[in-house]
């Protein structure tokens, strides 16, 4: 008996023209990929497939990834390469804080890779890079943007907070409905618990939270979602559109007009978000030092009244 023939490929969405972006050919961007070659860091922006790169590699913005270039899940959304990862480095953190004296950044932005294999979820090389940059730039400003650390320690969460970031970041990614098929090794409520317990901590540290679109959500459980976020004291929300970066990913449901990004916008504003970034291009680091000068402008603002 012959086997049955593969079903082909659908073929992915063409994206419309408000979506779309150059390829990155810049003088800047070629530096700072040589940068973070010479110094073996990662990089949400290129592990990720960010469609900014082009843009912030010019201006020598880039987003350390942490804790190596392999993930221990596989979420449906995301580029990043599942697999046992390699030992931890003991040199990234020192190499991190030299990349970000070298790029002269005045705001830095670490993410990583989960790590379900290692006992603290990875949070102990999270607060080496903090104390790493402390010392070495002590005038940059810190935005992390962190793993769930599910099934780990609530000590795991307590270390990173009380080792002094300025900004302490973790996505939502998408409405409840859509975990098991979308984010399947994470729990919404336990995200959301999370960044609860880092405001509860740590007051004076700005909490944000990104969510992507297009996945085949519906309006008002964004807007739920919003109400969830602002029960959890969360400052900043940024939205973007998501894109499927291979065949094998989630599919793109819908691609979201910037109008209807603007409608969004506008809704968490009225329920009291410090800042809001909501775009089809927004992404979590994306333009995050303006970002955090306009947080803290908000918020002298709000305790001015």
């Amino acid at each position: 008996m012959n086997a049955p023939t593969p079903l082909p490929t659908p073929p992915r969405a063409r994206k419309p023209d408000w979506i779309r972006v150059k390829a990155p050919t810049s003088e800047g961007y070629a530096q700072t990929r040589k940068l973070m070659r010479s110094l073996n860091l990662a990089t949400v922006c290129e592990e990720a497939a960010c469609p900014n790169i082009g843009e912030c590699w010019t201006k020598k913005h880039a987003t350390v990834m942490i804790l190596g270039d392999t993930c221990t899940r596989a979420c449906a959304f995301c580029n990043v390469k599942t697999g046992m990862p390699r030992a931890v480095d003991p040199f990234e953190p020192q190499n991190t804080a030299i990349a970000a004296a070298q790029l002269g950044l005045e705001h830095i932005v670490i993410t990583s890779v989960d790590r379900d294999d290692l006992p603290d979820g990875g949070a102990s090389q999270f607060v080496k890079v903090i104390e790493a940059l402390r010392r070495e730039t002590p005038k940059t400003t810190i935005e992390i943007l962190t793993p769930d650390f599910r099934n780990k320690s609530e000590d795991a969460v307590v270390r990173i907070v009380d080792a002094g970031p300025d900004v302490y970041n973790h996505n939502l990614e998408t409405v409840p409905r859509l975990y098991p098929t979308i984010r399947p090794g994470a729990r919404y409520y336990a995200s959301l618990r999370l960044l609860e317990s880092v405001k509860r901590r740590a007051p004076h540290i700005f909490t944000k939270s990104g969510v992507m679109v297009g996945l085949g959500e519906q309006r008002l459980e964004v807007h739920q979602v919003m109400d969830d976020m602002r029960s959890a004291d969360i400052d900043f929300l940024t939205m973007g559109q998501y894109l499927q970066p291979t065949p094998r990913h989630a599919a793109v449901e819908e691609f979201v007009t910037p109008q209807a990004f603007q409608g969004y916008a506008a809704i968490a504003r009225a329920k009291g978000f410090l800042l809001v970034a909501a775009s089809p291009l927004t992404r979590s680091s994306y333009h995050a030092g303006d970002d955090f000068k306009k947080m803290q402008a908000a918020r002298a603002a709000k305790l001015a009244r």
